[in-house]
């Protein structure tokens, strides 16, 4: 049986395009979204926005003050530092389960990515590497594991923001994530334990996020 397709809400509509735009750089960090300036550049009631905002906000992609504008939360490098600090040992547990084995959810996140159109939004690749990290934790079949590092869903979505300028080719980033997946799938767990930690500190440690 064939289910009809919910047409997309304007809420969600609106969400999907601040999302984009905060994902891309596009608004920076501490820059304030007024409700009536959004809803008249969009042609949309101000309900929809304080909504759409609203589903931002509780994703931790954009931050709301008493008596301030919603605005896009500025991540530091000692925030970065923190956030790495408690994401390594996630990451170090899911390469022991993972290790030996292809993970599909993941590679597919990875296909996707390689398969986006030049001059794609960031946020699309964004998109795609989060899902791929997401699948390699799913994959250790641990909701305590999935809980944790959901917690860190938004901080790291924002710290990507600053890869936009790094990874100005795109193939490079697929590349890095195919050796990930392939060391991970080829094993043995100490091997699959190096290539994650040499991922995290590439990718955190001064070069680039990943």
């Amino acid at each position: 049986m064939t289910l009809p397709l919910r047409p997309v809400s304007a809420v969600g509509a609106l969400a999907d395009a601040l999302r984009r735009r905060v994902l891309s750089g596009e608004i920076a960090p501490g820059t304030p979204l007024p409700e009536q300036e959004i809803a008249a550049a969009y042609g949309v009631a101000r309900p929809t926005v304080r909504e759409a905002l609203a589903t931002l906000v509780h994703e931790g992609l954009l931050r709301r003050e008493r008596n301030r504008s919603a605005y896009v939360p500025e991540v530091t490098l000692d925030d970065l530092d923190d956030l790495m600090y408690v994401r390594r040992p996630l990451e170090d547990l899911m390469a022991q389960a993972v290790a030996g084995r292809r993970v599909p959810a993941a590679e597919a996140a990875l296909a996707r990515m390689d398969a986006l159109p030049v001059g794609a939004a960031w946020a699309e690749s964004v998109s795609e590497h989060m899902a791929l990290h997401q699948a390699l934790i799913e994959a250790v079949g641990s909701p305590r594991l999935e809980r944790l590092y959901g917690a860190l869903a938004a901080e790291t979505r924002l710290g990507l923001v600053r890869l936009r300028e790094v990874y100005t080719d795109r193939d490079v980033l697929v590349h890095e994530h195919r050796e990930l997946l392939d060391t991970i799938a080829d094993g043995p767990v100490e091997a699959a334990r190096a290539a994650v930690a040499a991922h995290l500190s590439h990718a955190w440690g001064g070069d680039a996020p990943s």
